[in-house]
């Protein structure tokens, strides 16, 4: 049964608000992710704890935030978008407590993987503004909320920087804390409920350990394979369970009646295209999130690093996340004319131009913002251009168990950007005062290999065979399969 779209039973509802409401809700939840990483280098003495298992400080919230996606999303469809989002800001709020009072490794950890929890909220905002403002706002206001998460992830270390160097490092959490709730209370007031089933169904509880299993073996391969070593044992393990467990995975979900993620939806060539493009592009966009800053911060004595502080890395950075806010609405413009798929393949190329400006810009602080302010122009418009493809070939009810798995592939592509850059430069270095540096030679190979990728996923973009190019409407029918697994 077709659910009525929210716009047309809550006519009170103000769009602006609305879209303000949940672009703040996704700044917010991408803001977890930079929160620690000026923390970074003094959390073994903040928490007595050694430098390996404090890095479990960052990776949990990544495998927190990859397993509750998916499953945030598929709730959303079931029992209502706005209600599963103003569910993800409770773990949001407690884990920021859980931190703020924490004085050992156990609970910083333990707090870190609740703020994971939390980042359902993008996709789940994405898929609610679908439902519930008119048709002719919805291409501008996903490219303006799909915009917020790198945001969000830029002013977080300017914010948590100058926290961090002027105050004390708990005060980072408690902030935190009441931003998230904050985001609750708007929430709560200001968005009305998205669409959602007459009746819910039953939830794929095999489904969901299924994948959250699948994905936490390879991430943390992933992750945590240059450490590791990538023929150690524990490594190769990982990689062949997280194999095992996903061939598991697949074929139960094509057998059991309510899938946590329909695969014969995920399969058609739209989406199968545009989620390959989608790791393409998250490799992209984190790449030169993880090598700039570095390259800020290295000192001028190698004759390349620009020699600026953590709070001065954190300024420089931040207007490439407001870039992407900028160019969300020119993206949505140029969709509404050529379509969505034209948007992505173009974001690609400008990401990738980007990086290729870096060969001739890596020498001065001026010469990184402007790689940086055209890589995340580029970002800004593949990451509005995604969420528009995806809906526009998958049925209204499954809108936000197919954004989730949209972010979830940008995940997939940013760890392998972490798991790659990191190996690149830790390969590719130079002794400074008994100190282990990347060489320039490095950071001009990770960048290059950016410039590729991004070349890569405009290619893919290129080839998505787009049948509708709108984002509205029901456009996709339920194929017999469906309708009988659904019986």
């Amino acid at each position: 049964m077709r659910e009525t779209p929210a716009h047309e039973t809550a006519p009170h509802a103000r769009p602006q608000v609305v879209v303000a409401t949940l672009a703040l809700a996704g700044i917010v939840a991408a803001l977890m992710q930079t929160l620690v990483v000026p923390l970074i280098g003094d959390l073994p003495r903040l928490l007595d704890a050694s430098p390996s298992s404090t890095t479990w400080v960052i990776t949990v919230t990544l495998l927190a935030a990859a397993v509750a996606t998916p499953v945030a999303g598929r709730l959303g469809d079931m029992y209502g978008k706005k209600r599963l989002i103003l569910a993800c800001t409770v773990p949001l709020v407690l884990g920021s407590v859980v931190c703020a009072l924490s004085s050992s490794v156990v609970p910083m950890i333990a707090g870190r993987g609740l703020q994971g929890l939390g980042m359902g909220i993008v996709p789940l905002g994405i898929s609610l503004l679908r439902d519930v403002l008119p048709e002719q706002r919805v291409g501008s206001a996903i490219a303006l909320m799909s915009a917020s998460m790198g945001v969000g992830g830029a002013l977080g270390l300017p914010f948590a920087a100058a926290i961090a160097e002027h105050g004390s490092w708990r005060t980072l959490f408690w902030v935190a804390a009441g931003l998230s709730l904050v985001v609750a209370v708007m929430v709560a007031v200001f968005v009305p409920k998205g669409a959602a089933r007459t009746t819910p169904g039953r939830f794929d509880l095999l489904g969901a350990v299924g994948l959250g299993a699948g994905l936490v073996a390879l991430l943390l391969a992933i992750s945590r394979g240059s450490d590791w070593g990538w023929a150690s044992g524990t490594t190769v393990s990982l990689f062949v369970g997280a194999a095992v467990v996903f061939t598991a995975w697949g074929w139960w979900e094509l057998r059991t009646r309510q899938p946590l993620v329909d695969l014969r939806v995920t399969a058609r060539p739209q989406v199968l295209m545009t989620n390959l493009a989608s790791v393409l592009v998250g490799f992209a966009m984190y790449a030169q999130s993880l090598v700039l800053p570095q390259l800020l911060q290295l000192p001028v004595e190698t004759g390349y690093g620009l020699g600026q502080t953590m709070l001065a890395m954190g300024l420089w950075m931040a207007p490439a996340g407001l870039m992407m806010m900028a160019v969300a609405p020119v993206g949505a413009r140029l969709s509404a004319v050529r379509g969505p798929k034209v948007t992505l393949a173009l974001g690609a190329l400008v990401i990738a131009t980007g990086y290729a400006s870096s060969m001739l810009l890596l020498g001065s602080t001026w010469g990184i913002l402007v790689v940086t302010l055209v890589c995340n122009s580029g970002v800004g418009l593949a990451y509005g251009a995604m969420p528009a493809l995806i809906m526009s070939a998958v049925p209204r009810d499954e809108t936000a168990a197919a954004n989730s798995f949209n972010a979830l592939m940008r995940s997939i592509g940013s760890s392998v950007a972490a798991a790659i850059m990191g190996m690149i430069l830790a390969h590719m270095t130079m002794d400074l005062g008994g100190t282990a540096l990347p060489t320039e030679a490095g950071f001009r190979t990770a960048l290059l290999i950016g410039a590729g990728v991004g070349l890569a996923a405009a290619v893919v973009a290129a080839l998505i065979p787009v049948r509708r190019a709108t984002v509205t409407g029901d456009p996709v029918e339920a194929t017999p399969a469906r309708t009988a697994a659904r019986t």
